[in-house]
């Protein structure tokens, strides 16, 4: 990460921001603020607990998580 004001610093967001544009605002017409906003829980849930990462061993974020957690118990999960 980088530090706060540089260009690093919002890399992520907008990497993100852009698969939900392209995976499911522009792919479709809505009919209201509503459906908008059940179909943005829906990929989030997707992306947060759902799709599998290569890179982390074809898991789920939410697993790597809970994974990584077990075996440092030392750390704090984020509320």
């Amino acid at each position: 990460m980088g530090s706060v004001g540089d260009s690093y610093d919002n890399a992520l967001a907008e990497t993100v921001i852009g698969l939900f544009k392209t995976e499911v605002t522009n792919r479709r017409s809505w009919r209201s603020r509503e459906e908008v906003e059940w179909e943005t829980l829906d990929w989030v849930d997707w992306y947060n607990h759902r799709r599998l990462l290569g890179s982390i061993g074809n898991i789920p974020p939410a697993e790597a998580e809970a994974a990584f957690y077990a075996g440092n118990p030392g750390h704090a999960m984020a509320a």
